[in-house]
């Protein structure tokens, strides 16, 4: 599977020869064959395995009642750094998930939806304003996370832990400059 993922993320899908896959993994191809039952079938489970654990991350961002407001930040930077993680450990599969796969939109569609459930909770819970369009936040969340993840993140100039700590501090205060 890694070395699939790997060839996918270097070629593309329709790049992508079986050929070079068995023969980086020095197998054959009916040995292939006995586990996957064609290119389609081991890119969509590389897409499904992403998409899992992606859902898992974002599903498990969704801040619990009773936060300290001195600890909001910093507990919402951690959850954030959790997602860039899952994007920096599994960057082949990432790319092709997030990036390359026909299901791209839907994935970052449905991480922007559960982002949004995650919000309308915390609002919820008192810690955020509700006068702001969640769906909006959410789609920009999910924006800026994919965006970052391929000119920072994958490019080496930040780590999940630097990334998230921007992010955080972008959305909970803005670029206003403090009085």
């Amino acid at each position: 599977m890694k070395i699939a993922a790997k060839q996918f993320a270097l070629h593309g899908f329709h790049d992508t020869k079986i050929s070079a896959i068995v023969e980086e993994a020095n197998v054959t191809q009916p040995t292939f064959y006995l586990y996957f039952k064609s290119k389609d079938a081991i890119f969509q489970e590389l897409v499904d395995l992403f998409k899992a654990k992606l859902h898992t991350r974002v599903e498990q961002s969704r801040l619990a009642s009773g936060i300290e407001t001195a600890g909001l930040l910093q507990r919402i930077a951690n959850n954030i750094a959790l997602i860039f993680q899952l994007f920096q450990e599994n960057e082949q599969v990432a790319r092709i998930g997030f990036f390359l796969s026909e299901d791209a939109v839907e994935i970052k569609g449905q991480m922007a939806k559960k982002i949004e459930a995650n919000l309308a909770a915390e609002v919820e819970n008192g810690y955020f304003h509700a006068n702001v369009d969640l769906s909006i936040v959410a789609s920009a969340i999910v924006g800026v996370i994919g965006q970052l993840t391929l000119t920072k993140l994958w490019a080496g100039l930040k780590t999940p832990d630097e990334l998230s700590q921007e992010v955080t501090r972008l959305f909970l205060y803005g670029l206003i400059r403090e009085q």
